[in-house]
């Protein structure tokens, strides 16, 4: 059985070794095909993502019917909305060790069962007390899916296309808020009392489509691993790699990391306890006795997933429509015709992102991301200022406010938004990874809940404005952590991860990076290095090794 994409022409054997390896130079190994299977793998895994951006599209129209049919104030109306966020924390929490428990696969069915029973409770709601309880059991759902499917789409693809896969949720996020302004626009139409319901209860639909799709997905090959289960593992892996090689190295990275005997070979094992592979003890090391490398990681896991919510994103979502209308649109089908617009930018714009992520990397696009947020946040704060201390209409100042807005969400969703779940979801080492996902999802979700049940109450204190002004200077604090304190993680095989946060250091990122052939990686292990620091990885699918210039 072999799986191998790749080709290479030899040169003849008669010419002497510096020609031979100046066309070796000159003809670099083809980069693989994406594999098809694991696309297919992170597609219905990164199909729960869709669950939150639903939620959070939909919560923005859906929220203006609510306050009037229940007469609600604006601090329930900000509550009700990002509640949500808060309650997820307690799904993150549990997500980790079920997933440990029964899979990531069937925590994935668990995730879309919550939050199906979550959306039927809330479009069936007849009071603020009933929506609540809809807004709790939903919750947990997402808390589930945010977690689980950034860490099954890592554990899956390959390293060759991990950054692209692993974008998916994101992906799914912006799908489903799109989905969400387009329901708001579609069922706004309805009576009062029927629209906000159909455009909360339609929400169960995407988690039966989900529970029905993870039926033909494998589970994930780490997680067999440390349960014991080689041959299936092996399996898994033979379908999702992009040759019969890399798969073979996989499996015996994961095999060193899982404390496993590299000779050993039967399809079921015995993993020593001491490995965790149920969870036992993981809180421990994470958390009050972690190495420096550990450390590094959970600072940059949770300070990635802070420094995402805290910059604004999701009260520029959920209250696009109070923001244009402080802009100067009053009219409410306008207002959310404005809101699928900024729908299709994140979708867009997310797409895009996916396209770059294995080919840019993760730190450019992420310092490019975060300054095209500081300088539409700064431009939207202005106008807003400006529009707000005005006696009559600017029409430059409103295009204005509309252009920042479309921009921000745009910039947000090239870097920022979907690398945050690929980052977190590759640097934790296996025995921690499920756990410290789940830290770096609680804390986003802790963020945004925080963010969102106070937008409204901020903005009165401070103006729209000042908030915006705000949420600048937060993103330029984030700016600075990223440049300082997150390595470049692109092409790296996830059991580096502990070398690589624990050798890096930040001025190493200043010098020029460039691609070598294999010869390079030869050398190295010759101990001739030829001046160079060696950072990067010896990547099995086409021999490449990353330095950096000294």
């Amino acid at each position: 059985m072999t799986n191998n994409n790749t080709t290479n022409l030899q040169p003849p054997p008669d010419l002497p070794l510096p020609q031979k390896k100046l066309m070796a130079d000159l003809d670099p190994p083809r980069k693989p095909k994406r594999n098809k299977f694991a696309f297919l793998c992170a597609i219905l895994a990164s199909m729960t993502s869709v669950l939150l951006g639903y939620d959070i599209g939909v919560m923005s129209g859906a929220a203006l019917y609510i306050k009037k049919d229940m007469h609600l104030s604006d601090v329930q109306i900000e509550i009700l909305s990002g509640i949500i966020n808060i309650y997820s924390l307690i799904g993150s929490a549990a997500a980790g060790r079920t997933s440990d428990w029964i899979g990531r696969r069937y925590t994935i069915v668990v995730a879309g069962a919550i939050f199906f029973a979550g959306a039927l409770l809330m479009g069936l709601a007849t009071n603020y007390a009933f929506l609540m309880v809809g807004r709790f059991v939903a919750g947990i759902g997402v808390g589930y899916a945010l977690m689980i499917a950034p860490v099954y789409t890592a554990e899956v693809a390959p390293a060759s296309s991990r950054g692209f896969l692993t974008s998916f949720p994101e992906v799914f996020i912006n799908t489903g808020v799109l989905l969400g302004y387009v329901s708001n626009f579609g069922f706004s139409k309805l009576p009062l009392h029927l629209g906000w319901r159909f455009m909360l209860g339609i929400g169960a639909v995407p988690s039966v489509l989900l529970a029905v799709g993870v039926l033909a997905m494998p589970e994930s090959p780490r997680w067999l691993v440390m349960q014991g289960r080689l041959g299936d593992a092996k399996r898994v892996l033979y379908r999702t790699s992009d040759s019969d090689e890399e798969a073979e190295s996989r499996l015996s990275d994961i095999k060193e990391v899982a404390g496993l005997h590299p000779d050993c070979k039967g399809d079921v094992v015995s993993v020593p306890r001491t490995n965790h592979s149920h969870g036992e003890g993981v809180w421990k090391e994470l958390l009050l006795h972690p190495t420096p490398a550990v450390r590094r990681v959970l600072i940059a896991g949770i300070g990635i997933h802070f420094f995402q919510q805290a910059s604004g994103i999701d009260a520029v979502v959920l209250y696009s429509p109070r923001i244009f209308q402080k802009a100067g649109i009053t009219s409410e089908t306008h207002k959310l015709l404005a809101t699928v617009a900024v729908g299709f930018s994140k979708t867009i714009f997310i797409l895009v992102a996916t396209m770059f992520l294995d080919r840019v990397g993760r730190r450019p696009l992420l310092l490019t991301s975060v300054g095209g947020m500081i300088l539409s946040l700064a431009t939207l704060a202005t106008s807003l200022t400006i529009i707000d201390h005005s006696n009559h209409k600017i029409m430059w100042a409103i295009a204005l406010s509309i252009t920042m807005v479309l921009t921000f969400v745009a910039s947000f969703s090239i870097g920022l938004g979907p690398i945050a779940w690929v980052y977190s979801s590759e640097i934790f080492p296996l025995r921690l990874r499920a756990q410290g996902a789940s830290i770096g999802t609680g804390v986003n979700r802790l963020i945004s809940g925080t963010v969102s049940m106070t937008f409204l109450s901020l903005s009165k204190a401070m103006t729209t404005g000042g908030a915006f002004f705000l949420f600048a200077g937060i993103a330029t604090v984030s700016w600075i952590f990223f440049f300082t304190f997150l390595p470049e993680t692109q092409g790296r095989v996830l059991e580096e991860m502990d070398e690589l946060f624990g050798d890096f250091r930040w001025r190493q990122s200043l010098h020029k990076k460039s691609y070598s052939n294999g010869e390079d990686n030869n050398q190295q292990l010759n101990g001739n290095s030829n001046g160079h620091i060696q950072l990067g990885y010896n990547d099995n699918v086409s021999g490449n090794t990353l330095r950096v210039n000294n």
